[in-house]
């Protein structure tokens, strides 16, 4: 039997081979250990090595920082100090700002922010009224609405998803149909329902669909489309009676500039009167935020200033005497063929202006009808010549001066020379004995010539001056002019012979009355004023300031004057007749004056033969004056004297004023006088 090997040392067993330790699991790749061959002589078995576990990979090195090497000399000490320093002034500055921000700029902080929320809106003032002379309203306000809209802000609204689910399929086109559909049913046939569905689907910004809409029919519109259609608070100027007295008190219209939102005057009383009328307008903020529908927050809006409305105006006219002068004028100015005309009616003894009217005028209530040909107030604006009416001076200074009386007899040829120039009358004669009467009487402009040369050039100017020609009368209408008077400087040798009978000066309507209310006051001449009082919001009543009178001549003169003036509308036949028998009204006693004033032609630059400027100015009565009345006709049609046109004029106005006022008749008819003694 063979021998077996050894199993080990004495007591103890080898196993066959090594397992691996449990938990252990070779390598990847490796196989387990074999069992050794079995030897057919034993020996010792060869111990395998323990199999070694896969070497742990290293971890890479960690770098060290660098050490700065040590600069000999350098201390980091400060460096921190000072960015320690920098910082606090930094945290200190911070603060104060903080503290000025919070403290002393709060309040101008939060203005400004609320200032950019805010809104501000002018608030219109209402404007003052203009009355007549008895309280009849000739112009005042209304309140209306003006309708705007903002098509590209509807537009983009209209189509938001989620509005136009609530539409219910409804078109922007339809939805502005149905706006303008609206609009025309309450408003009515004025507006153009084709015009608004244009501006409605228009691209602007912001468009005006309607300027003068009803409040109620305005406030119904704006609730029905909210957010959609706006609504301005406005006003329209209304004139009850049309064109009378268009021209003296003008026209006022609504601007639509921001800066001047309001009623404001164009032409007339309405413009130079504006600071008076238009008050102060108010000022109001509305905030901007807005609800979904574009209407303003509730209680967002506050007034800052309340508006101040303007003063009434009452003015001197009577309206209805002014719609009975603007007719007479307008017919006669036809009548005689006439370009243009004037007329004027003045208090004898206060110049209070009663009618100022011209025949061509314009309807303030549509303002279209108004243009620079008709606006204007040619009775106070437009000079002219107004021939032998002006003689009044030349009797003014002889009589006030006892140079003549009125049965005073002179010595008149038929013409003579002045100067470089001939003077003669307007009817071919010898030398006639003429009375002082007799030369205003029949207008002889030789007999006025020598009058004034026995006043003298001096006496002459002064009178004129005194008189108020070359100067403004303060009516206080806008655009009055002063007329003109040369100075004595520059006379000539002829300019003595041409204004003692109205040639080489010029002067208004409104003037000639003045000076004949000169006459008829006693020789006290007060200026026209046309503004009675003014009515502040309160309800106070204030007078307008009365003018200084200008005492011109002595009563006594101006009395005889008056008496000698009655001689021109006398008829006695031949001779003896006056210049303006057509100018007489049965049971008054008229005092006045006929002027025919040649115009001046523009091709020669000399005075025309067949162009005149005829003028009356005439005294109710002259026994007991009430009224002067002063009527121009430019150019009647046939080379028409005053006598014929302006004359009857003046006797129909009269006769209109004695009914009206109930003047008193004369207490006795006026007496016939010499005119021409001896011919």
């Amino acid at each position: 039997m063979p021998r077996q090997p050894p199993t080990g040392p004495v007591g103890r067993s080898y196993p066959s081979a090594r397992p691996y330790p449990q938990g252990r699991q070779p390598p990847p790749g490796r196989q387990p250990p074999r069992e050794p061959p079995r030897q057919s002589s034993w020996e010792p078995p060869r111990r395998e090595p323990p199999p070694r576990e896969p070497p742990a990979r290293r971890a890479a090195p960690v770098a060290r920082p660098r050490r700065r090497k040590k600069v000999v000399g350098q201390n980091p000490k400060p460096r921190i100090t000072i960015g320690r320093i920098l910082m606090i002034m930094a945290l200190v500055l911070a603060g104060l700002k903080l503290v000025d921000i919070q403290g002393f700029q709060a309040s101008d902080l939060s203005a400004k922010a609320q200032k950019q929320s805010l809104h501000y809106l002018t608030i219109p003032a209402q404007r003052g009224t203009i009355t007549d002379r008895n309280g009849t309203q000739l112009a005042f306000n209304v309140d209306i609405r003006a309708l705007t809209a903002q098509p590209d802000k509807m537009r983009l609204n209209w189509n938001a998803p989620s509005v136009a689910l609530a539409h219910k399929g409804i078109s922007y086109e339809q939805h502005t149909r149905t706006i303008a559909d609206e609009m025309v049913r309450l408003v009515g046939a004025s507006l153009d329902e084709q015009q608004l569905i244009t501006e409605l689907r228009s691209n602007v910004t912001f468009v005006y669909l309607a300027l003068a809409v009803d409040p109620t029919a305005a406030a119904k519109i704006t609730s029905d489309f909210p957010g959609e259609i706006g609504s301005e608070v406005r006003s329209q100027r209304e004139y009850p009676d049309g064109s009378v007295a268009a021209n003296v008190i003008g026209l006022a219209n609504w601007r639509t500039d921001r800066t001047v939102a309001g009623m404001h005057g164009i032409v007339g009383l309405e413009s130079s009167m504006d600071g008076v009328l238009a008050g102060q307008s108010g000022r109001e903020a509305m905030n901007t935020e807005q609800g979904d529908n574009g209407v303003v927050i509730p209680n967002s809006q506050r007034v800052l200033q309340q508006a101040v409305p303007g003063q009434d105006v009452q003015l001197t006219i009577d309206a209805d005497l002014q719609y009975v002068v603007q007719q007479k004028l307008a017919e006669y100015v036809a009548k005689t063929g006439a370009r243009k005309g004037s007329a004027v009616v003045l208090d004898a003894h206060t110049g209070e202006v009663y009618a100022l009217a011209n025949d061509v005028t314009f309807n303030p209530n549509d303002p279209n009808t108004v243009t620079n040909a008709n606006a204007g107030d040619p009775a106070v604006t437009t000079p002219f010549e107004p021939g032998s009416a002006n003689k009044i001076v030349t009797a003014a200074a002889a009589i006030d001066e006892g140079l003549v009386t009125p049965t005073s007899v002179l010595t008149v040829p038929g013409q003579f020379q002045n100067g470089d120039k001939v003077v003669q009358d307007d009817w071919p004669h010898g030398n006639w004995q003429m009375t002082v009467t007799g030369i205003f009487a029949k207008s002889s402009n030789v007999g006025a010539d020598e009058l004034a040369k026995q006043v003298g050039p001096q006496n002459f100017d002064q009178m004129l001056m005194k008189m108020g020609i070359g100067q403004k009368t303060g009516v206080g209408l806008p655009g009055e002019s002063a007329g003109y008077v040369p100075p004595m400087s520059k006379w000539s040798a002829s300019t003595f012979g041409n204004l003692p009978i109205g040639q080489g000066l010029s002067m208004t309507v409104l003037q000639l009355a003045d000076m004949y209310q000169t006459i008829a006051n006693d020789g006290l001449r007060m200026p026209p004023r046309i503004i009675k009082s003014m009515t502040r919001p309160d309800g106070t009543v204030v007078p307008a300031p009365s003018p200084q009178g200008v005492r011109v001549i002595s009563p006594k003169s101006a009395q005889t004057i008056r008496m000698m003036m009655r001689s021109v509308t006398q008829k006695a036949g031949g001779l003896q007749d006056g210049t303006a028998p057509l100018a007489a009204l049965p049971g008054y006693q008229i005092s006045g004056k006929t002027g025919t004033g040649q115009q001046v032609d523009p091709a020669c630059r000399c005075y025309s033969r067949t162009k005149n400027t005829v003028t009356f100015a005439g005294i109710l009565s002259a026994d007991n004056p009430r009224f002067v009345v002063g009527v121009m006709l430019d150019n009647p049609a046939n080379n028409q004297v005053a006598g014929l046109t302006a004359a009857p004029l003046f006797h129909e106005l009269a006769s209109y004023l004695a009914q009206r006022y109930d003047v008193p008749v004369s207490t006795g008819t006026t007496p016939y006088v010499t005119l021409v003694a001896q011919s």
